[in-house]
Order: C-alpha cells, then sequence, then structure tokens
C-alpha cells in the first residue's frame, strides 16, 4: 500500500491549508488513517485519525478545533483541514494506515503503512 500526503506549503498564521493523503489500496474503507507531525529538532506527534467509515475522529489536544481530519472513501483519499494555523504547527506532516483495526491509534509505529512526509510552514 503506497500512501501520497500533498497540499503542504507557506501560509500566514491564522491562514488555512487542506492536506491530502492518496492511497493505494484496494481495501481503502478498512484502513484507519493517522496524521502525524514532525517538527524540526523534535520528534513525531500524533494530529489526528479517522475511522474506517469516517465517523470518528482522534485529535491531539493542541489540534483540537482547528484541524478536522475528514475522508472520502470513493476517491481512497484523506483530508486534514488545518485553520487558525500557528507557527508551532510547522512540521512535516505525515499520513500512516492500518489495516483493519478497531479502535482509533495514535501510536505511528502502530500503524502498517507510511507516507512520505509534506512540509508545512507556518509564518508569523
Amino acid at each position: 500500500v503506497q500512501l501520497q500526503a500533498s497540499g503542504g506549503g507557506l501560509v500566514q498564521a491564522g491562514g488555512s491549508l487542506r492536506l491530502s493523503c492518496v492511497t493505494s489500496a484496494h481495501t481503502f474503507s478498512r484502513y484507519i488513517i493517522g496524521w502525524f507531525r514532525q517538527a524540526p529538532g523534535k520528534e513525531r506527534v500524533f494530529v489526528g485519525s479517522i475511522n474506517r467509515s469516517g465517523s470518528t475522529t482522534l485529535y491531539n489536544d493542541s489540534v483540537k478545533g482547528r484541524f478536522t481530519v475528514s475522508r472520502d472513501n470513493a476517491k481512497n483519499t484523506v483530508y486534514l483541514q488545518m485553520n487558525s494555523l500557528k507557527p508551532e504547527d510547522t512540521a512535516v506532516y505525515y499520513c500512516a494506515a492500518a489495516f483493519d483495526r478497531a479502535f482509533l491509534d495514535d501510536i505511528y509505529v502502530e500503524y502498517d503503512y507510511y507516507g512520505q512526509g509534506t512540509l508545512v510552514t507556518v509564518s508569523s
């Protein structure tokens, strides 16, 4: 399974960006998808995740109310809508997929497949 994240870029504080994660999975609806980020010199951290149907999401407290994860199973795509961006949101953002999990997961190493990152830079 391949994952391709895109949509990163440079944005001013308070602005918005939408990241996309497209997968090659033939049974995309059986995967939970997570978003993670890694700022320069820091560890990779959980951002948000979405269950297989899209009915349930989980977020890191630092992005609650500002970021929204959604999915379109017909397009094999998961989105990360980021609003009210802050300079501390600057990071490389990664998507990851986990097959047939009943529960959402916020631990990167527990996922099965990983995409390359997309850089988000928020200027002050």
